[in-house]
């Protein structure tokens, strides 16, 4: 007789079914994968509609997100399932640069319009690039409008560049200057029994002071005025050439916004009006009426208009002339500095040490810029980079920087070595001067009635732990570190810059410079742009027929398969595309991320830090 089935235990069961469930988890996003793929495929082969410039076109400047000199990484496949989303989150400064130079001397453009409602932030010293670019289009004779249905203060700098500002009747100009303001959390970290040690040199390295301190230190606070101060100088002052107003407009405006707005019964569209900062008042249809009058009307009746980014695809593919054998290359440094191999948008330092190599070796790269905007991060890595590139002069090819929104602590570090510094009349730089934090949780963890205990063989056996009291032994031996650290900072700027350590100590203890007044100082060589920073490396290479080639990571071989079928089908900013705001909760949120971001990227093997977190991104 045989032996009856035994039916399964309880949790036998129970742990089949989650396996069950898994399995069709599985099953369906492996489905779910192939239809997208086959999705892709069907567009990629049966084709879209082509697009093409039509003669007469306007091309509309509508870039997203925060201007940035080197995309952060996404992973083609979420970007392919991403395509909901209107407008990106980064837009390459390059890009919007190209769009407009070749724009210049393409007949199919006959004017150019700057929509600028996406844009969360572009900074005034990225702004100024694009600035040159479109001074160089108005050379050709071409015209520029501006229109928005509100312009915040980075927006307004770059509308105000257009030969008319145009603005939506329920819209605003809304300026407010410049400053530096951070929550210190001194009294929270006390009220939790939290202990923050920390060891830094410099009286201006002020990265620390939001865990130390309950308001800005009186050299921090000196030292920020200064350079603030510049940087709005440079801002109010070109917006007040561009528009052709009084001295001291912009200020007024801002100072006296209360009585502006009651002059016009609250009606700010109609206060810019006004104020000379707009040139007329116009709801989108009548701003479509106007290209139309223009540069007549598409098949939907809306004007003649092609979006940047489409105009770069499409202009790709019809430059085919060869390049020249000759090639300077461009290394993008941007983000924080951080140890190890880092994906783009951060700057690792064995990522960056590598593709710095690659130039060195390659015969065809005659000269190298490296493109540098960081407030920098781990010291260790910084010096790792700047081995690399000192490896790369002793090739004897030119070695140039290009500064910028930011390049400052460890982004001044890795800038040193160069044969020339170029820096923008905004990039904030400097801040010589190293730091370390080390907070220690035994007080908080005894509060919850948790206590810690052990033996060791020596003093500092245990030390270095969250939930011990740091030994006053290591807190004396890390501030010698963090001194030999400044001290090797200071030897790294005077070797590159041909100074003596007093001269950089002078200008250094984490003191902050704009590019103007690092120019006087010293600390940089020229002012200029990064197309500035390439024609010196190619003149000192002593190339006249060159390309620009940008030295940037391989990508596997699944990512360039993703990336390609991407660009066929990827988002890309409608002409006529309507704006998406942010509130001002999202904002104050996003800047509070930002603001306690750079303690989750803390990742120095020895603690040590060359870092401006106080460095406005201008």
């Amino acid at each position: 007789m045989a032996e009856p089935q035994r039916k399964p235990g309880i949790v036998r069961r129970f742990l089949g079914k989650c396996w069950g469930v898994l399995s069709w988890i599985r099953v369906s996003l492996a489905n779910l994968m192939f239809l997208v793929l086959i999705g892709v495929l069907i567009v990629v082969f049966v084709g879209t509609p082509r697009l093409i410039v039509a003669p007469g076109s306007v091309l509309v400047l509508n870039p997203g997100g925060v201007l940035v000199d080197q995309l952060s990484y996404t992973d083609p496949l979420s970007s392919l399932l991403a395509q909901s989303q209107q407008m990106p989150a980064e837009t390459l400064l390059s890009d919007v640069v190209d769009a407009v130079d070749r724009a210049a001397e393409d007949e199919r453009i006959a004017m150019l319009l700057i929509q600028l409602d996406y844009l969360q932030h572009g900074g005034l010293s990225k702004s100024q690039e694009i600035a040159r670019a479109l001074d160089r289009f108005r050379a050709a004779g071409k015209r520029i409008v501006a229109y928005g249905d509100n312009f915040t203060q980075d927006q307004y700098w770059l509308a105000a560049q257009a030969d008319e500002v145009l603005l939506n009747p329920m819209g605003a100009v809304l300026l407010q200057g410049y400053g530096v303001y951070q929550s210190y959390l001194k009294r929270l970290l006390d009220k939790l029994a939290v202990d923050v040690h920390v060891f830094r040199v410099g009286k201006y390295k002020s990265a620390v002071e939001p865990l130390v301190r309950d308001d800005m230190s009186d050299a921090a606070r000196a030292n920020a005025l200064v350079w603030l101060n510049q940087l709005w100088d440079s801002y109010s002052g070109g917006v007040t050439r561009t528009r052709k107003l009084e001295a001291g407009a912009v200020d007024a405006y801002i100072n006296n916004m209360d009585t502006v707005f009651a002059a016009t019964e609250g009606n700010t569209a109609a206060a810019a009006l006004a104020q000379g900062l707009v040139d007329a008042i116009v709801t989108r249809d009548e701003l479509n009426d106007y290209l139309i009058e223009r540069v007549g009307a598409d098949d939907e009746g809306w004007f003649k208009g092609i979006g940047f980014e489409d105009y770069l695809h499409i202009t790709d593919r019809e430059q085919l002339d060869p390049l020249p054998h000759d090639v300077v290359g461009l290394v993008v440094a941007s983000g924080m500095i951080v140890d190890g191999e880092q994906p783009a948008g951060t700057v690792g330092g064995d990522t960056l040490a590598s593709l710095i190599r690659d130039a060195r070796r390659d015969d065809q790269v005659k000269a190298l810029v490296l493109r540098v905007d960081s407030e920098g991060g781990s010291a260790f890595a910084s010096e790792i980079i700047r081995q690399e590139l000192l490896q790369f002069k002793q090739s004897g090819k030119p070695l140039v920087v290009s500064m910028g929104s930011v390049a400052a602590s460890g982004g001044y570090w890795i800038s040193a070595p160069a044969d020339e510094i170029w820096a923008t009349p905004a990039t904030i730089t400097g801040s010589i001067g190293i730091f370390g934090v080390f907070p220690t949780l035994d007080r908080a963890l005894d509060k919850l009635g948790i206590s810690n205990d052990g033996v060791g063989t020596t003093r500092l056996a245990g030390d270095l732990r969250l939930d011990r009291p740091l030994d006053p032994i290591s807190q004396r031996a890390i501030q010698s570190t963090i001194e030999h650290g400044y001290q090797r900072f200071l030897d790294v700027v005077a070797t590159g810059r041909s100074m003596s350590r007093e001269q950089v100590d002078a200008l250094g203890g984490g003191r902050v410079w704009s590019g103007v007044a690092a120019r006087e100082a010293g600390l940089v060589d020229k002012l200029g742009y990064l197309e500035d920073a390439v024609a010196s490396a190619a003149e000192r290479a002593g190339l006249e027929d060159y390309t620009l080639q940008l030295i940037e990571p391989a990508l596997t071989p699944q990512e360039a398969l993703l990336r390609a079928l991407f660009q066929v089908v990827g988002p890309s900013p409608a002409a006529h595309a309507a704006p998406s705001g942010r509130g001002a909760v999202n904002r104050w949120l996003e800047a509070g991320w930002r603001q306690l971001r750079w303690l989750t990227q803390l990742n120095d093997p020895q603690g040590m830090y060359a870092w401006c977190s106080g460095c406005l991104r201008p």
